[in-house]
């Protein structure tokens, strides 16, 4: 509890200073309470404005949150903490992680394909005949490729667009449950989630009609491989949201197709749906490998000017090293052979997971992508429950907003023999924690 942890300072930077040095030392964990204003300038012999300046910055950046009556409290995951998820305990099968299978991704071109110029800049931040590669990945999707822009990954692109369109204490539309980075990267920019509910289809509309009602000024979705979900879109599904959008005030649409060729599903695109401001987002990550800091864009005029003016400001351009990698391997025939193939298996993994689950009379999500995610009524109990068998999956808290708890399951590495022994293994700890409430 904060009351253990001696907060300090006499000016607003120096309580600000001490409470944030008390998250990150691990002294303040998140929920934990800060002392109301007045105690707290009593304490400290200061002013109450100061402890609310010192409050309302802490706020800004994401290391607390207020709760009205239940007061200031450290977030649930804090700005200045480690956010990476628990280290997997020895001898326990990792399905938290959500990275792809290793044995399925290229070896890195070597470096005698590299272009001679490719160590030096040059007069354009973007390789001409990689925009042409990527303007030739989008345009089968009907995604609008007029505009095309690159980034250090999704979260890169996604981060410094929200940065310059959106202010602190904007609401921002976010997918419920969602991916827990984005979730902590919206809360460290000092941005007001608006939950909006996911179904096997992705957005439920009347969610997202209620958070544009709410004033969101923006939207951050996924089309397909939803997490940890894994919802896609439908076409009607995509133009009921079409719709929805149209209905309000013009937003940021940003539309993260993260998983793209090994989604396993089709492209719905709301970039064909005619949004004034619109950004549609893909990595090379889940089929390339995690280290290809990569991403490209396609967007609207306004939005790629904005984006390209903030990078320039900041790391100038993507690396011409990495633009050259990254086109090799798009353009390698082995490696298309070998990206069809793990989209085909971890369609396959994921089939054999649900199917088991279904068997036993488990409820599972996973219609594209490589997660799972599980419906629970005690997250806590299921998650060490599969840890006593070996399994190691993620506790759906990190996920949530607003909706039900939980557990993430990754079937990257996961194959079909071996979904029997989790689906058994899953049926027995969860009729134990069943059993705890009673049925």
């Amino acid at each position: 509890m904060a009351a253990q942890y001696g907060i300090s300072g006499t000016t607003a930077k120096g309580i600000a200073a001490s409470v944030e040095r008390g998250v990150t030392e691990g002294a303040l964990r998140p929920g934990a309470a800060l002392p109301p204003v007045r105690r707290l300038a009593d304490e400290l012999a200061v002013s109450p404005g100061t402890v609310a300046t010192a409050y309302k910055e802490l706020r800004r950046r994401g290391i607390v949150v207020t709760r009205g009556r239940g007061g200031t409290v450290v977030a649930p995951v804090p700005a200045v903490a480690s956010r990476r998820p628990p280290k997997v305990p020895s001898g326990l099968r990792d399905l938290a992680g959500g990275h792809p299978d290793p044995e399925l991704l290229p070896a890195l071109v070597p470096p005698s394909r590299l272009s001679p110029g490719a160590r030096s800049h040059r007069s354009t931040p973007r390789l001409e005949r990689l925009e042409e590669v990527v303007r030739d990945w989008l345009r089968p999707d009907c995604v609008p490729v007029e505009h095309v822009t690159f980034a250090h990954g999704a979260l890169d692109l996604i981060g410094r667009l929200l940065s310059v369109e959106l202010r602190p204490g904007d609401a921002i539309a976010m997918e419920d449950p969602g991916y827990h980075h984005l979730l902590d990267l919206v809360t460290a920019l000092g941005l007001r989630v608006v939950p909006v509910t996911v179904d096997d289809e992705g957005l439920r509309p009347e969610a997202l009609r209620a958070a544009l009602r709410a004033g969101a000024r923006a939207l951050v979705c996924s089309p397909r491989a939803q997490n940890p979900y894994g919802g896609c879109f439908s076409e009607a599904r995509r133009d009921a949201l079409v719709g929805v959008l149209r209905e309000g005030p013009d937003l940021l649409v940003v539309e993260n197709d993260h998983a793209s060729v090994v989604a396993d599903a089709p492209l719905w695109t709301l970039a064909s749906g005619g949004l004034p401001r619109w950004v549609h987002v893909r990595t090379v990550s889940k089929f390339l490998g995690t280290d290809l800091r990569w991403a490209a864009a396609a967007c609207d005029a306004t939005t790629v000017a904005r984006h390209d003016g903030r990078l320039l400001l900041t790391s100038g351009w993507v690396s011409h090293l990495l633009q050259e990698t990254v086109y090799g391997l798009l353009t390698d025939d082995s490696t298309r052979a070998l990206v069809q193939r793990a989209r085909q298996t971890y369609a396959l993994r994921r089939g054999a997971l649900l199917r088991e689950l279904a068997a036993r009379g488990i409820v599972g999500h996973g219609a594209s992508g490589m997660n799972l995610w599980v419906p629970v009524r005690d997250e806590s109990a299921v998650v060490n429950g599969l840890r006593s068998h070996g399994w190691w999956v993620a506790a759906g808290a990190r996920f949530r907003s607003a909706s039900g708890p939980g557990v993430r399951i990754s079937v990257a590495e996961l194959e079909p023999t071996d979904a029997v022994r989790l689906a058994s293994d899953f049926a027995v700890v969860l009729g134990e924690s069943e059993a705890t409430y009673g049925g």
